[in-house]
């Protein structure tokens, strides 16, 4: 299934394509972000495959650098799939992963319903607080 786009509980999701290239510096985040800002995008979900072994290895400071181009640019992002063995290899990735998942810029999620409970909280919640949250980035 290639890209696509579409609003999900009042955010512009970018979906990449399992297929494509992986993401393996922070010029890849860039590329990654200016095809999505087109449609006018600014969450990007990103399939677990599409990240290279790297991202997963702390110490390689891949992971790091990628997430930090999208906080720069203002562009949320969900890591979408299966870590599970990353994460039995790594503390240090476990740790990471609960970390932004704590924040509202840089999510890991099992899969697409995962993401779609979280945006529809976090949707009630800026309710509650007069729309706040919703457009924080």
């Amino acid at each position: 299934m290639p890209s696509q786009t579409y609003d999900l509980h009042g955010v512009r999701i970018f979906e990449c394509a399992v297929e494509g290239p992986q993401l393996r510096s922070d010029r890849d985040a860039v590329d990654l972000m200016s095809e999505a800002g087109g449609p006018g995008a600014n969450f990007i979900v990103i399939p677990a495959e599409r990240l290279s072994d790297d991202f997963f290895r702390l110490k390689t400071r891949v992971a790091g650098e990628i997430i930090q181009r999208f906080m720069m640019y203002r562009v949320r992002v969900a890591i979408v799939g299966d870590i599970a063995q990353h994460l039995a290899e790594s503390d240090s990735l476990r740790d990471f992963v609960r970390e932004a998942n704590r924040g509202n810029q840089c999510w890991f999620v099992a899969d697409l319903d995962e993401l779609s409970k979280r945006l529809e909280r976090e949707k009630t919640r800026a309710g509650d607080f007069g729309g706040g949250l919703n457009n924080a980035q």
